[in-house]
């Protein structure tokens, strides 16, 4: 009898229990579908935390395996169903997190949506600019176009310039030529007229031996005009200067007015030092220079026209003769005549 009660007892124990599991069964079901819910809601929500609710997803499943296990193992149902609510626990963490975390999504959204406002109007300054910048380049190939028209005009005048400048240097060699031949005729003439004066000259002053021809040079010693250390004219000197310029006069007479000749006098001394002498110059380069004045004014005097004369002092720095002799001494103390072009 016992046994029979002990088997009726458990025999009604079994059904109330298999209540009990299956109202947890179903209540578990229930969350499971609450928490689908709220997953789908929330994945509705944060479409873009794919990799959260795949994570959720993979948690789903192993609450599946993990019910699967339950109904092939009763006795771990109490285990499977603390686990579960801990992972209901942490599952509703997760959900506040990522609330926070959209929270955070709709700030950041709204920033970007300033953000890319602001870029908006960036971008069309940006094509503002480049139409600006592309009317600017229409406008400078415009300009290039016609600078190479006038690049092309100028290649062309510069070739007919070319042209014209081949045949001007023509021309200009050509009067080059003439020139040369008209100067050479006119040194020829001037050669001429310069050995027709010193020939006067010599005829008119005799064979002295104080008065020689050096080259084109005609020279006097100073003694024949000057005393020593002075630049006055000596009565000798002064005669001999009125034959000189009655032949320059005769001279300028003969000579055509387009020749431009001039008669150049030179002032010569010797080396020896003036300094110490009381006269009025101070070296040798004044008294040579007094000296050649002092002629071009006395023909000045005697009517030789002053723009045919030229004044030249040399000191002593052009000897004809080196030397220390009194012979070669008196040589350089000299005045010379030289006609030449002006």
């Amino acid at each position: 009898m016992a046994r029979a009660r002990r088997s009726v007892a458990r025999a009604e124990y079994w059904p109330s229990f298999v209540d009990v599991l299956t109202n947890l069964l179903l209540v578990f079901i229930f969350l499971l579908s609450v928490f689908a819910l709220v997953q789908f809601l929330l994945s509705r929500e944060i479409s873009g935390r794919d990799v959260v609710l795949e994570r959720l997803n993979a948690q789903i499943a192993e609450l599946t395996e993990m019910l699967a296990l339950e109904r092939a193992s009763k006795s771990e149902v109490a285990d499977n169903l603390a686990t579960l609510q801990a992972s209901l626990a942490a599952t509703e963490n997760e959900r506040d997190r990522l609330r926070g975390l959209l929270d955070q999504e709709s700030t950041a959204s709204a920033s970007a949506s300033d953000r890319v406002a602001s870029l908006a109007s960036d971008l069309d300054s940006e094509r503002q600019i480049s139409q600006r910048a592309l009317a600017q380049v229409e406008l400078l190939n415009q300009q290039i176009a016609a600078l190479r028209r006038q690049i092309a005009a100028l290649e062309t005048a510069l070739d007919v310039s070319e042209a014209k400048d081949k045949e001007s240097q023509t021309k200009i060699a050509d009067l080059g030529r003439r020139l040369n031949v008209a100067l050479a005729q006119r040194v020829q003439e001037l050669s001429r007229y310069r050995s027709d004066f010193f020939g006067r000259l010599r005829e008119i002053l005799g064979d002295r031996p104080d008065i020689r021809i050096v080259g084109d040079r005609f020279v006097f010693q100073s003694e024949v005009f000057f005393a020593t250390g002075s630049d006055v004219m000596s009565p000798d000197g002064l005669a001999e200067m009125d034959k000189l310029a009655a032949a320059i006069l005769e001279l300028n007479n003969e000579i055509p007015a387009e020749i431009p000749w001039v008669l150049r006098v030179d002032g010569h001394t010797d080396k020896r030092p003036i300094t110490g002498t009381g006269g009025p110059f101070r070296s040798n380069w004044e008294l040579s220079a007094a000296r050649a004045i002092s002629v071009v004014r006395y023909l000045i005097d005697q009517g030789v026209p002053a723009n045919r004369l030229v004044a030249a002092a040399f000191g002593e720095y052009q000897p004809i003769e080196e030397g220390d002799s009194e012979e070669a001494l008196a040589k350089n103390r000299r005045i010379e005549l030289k006609l030449t072009e002006r």
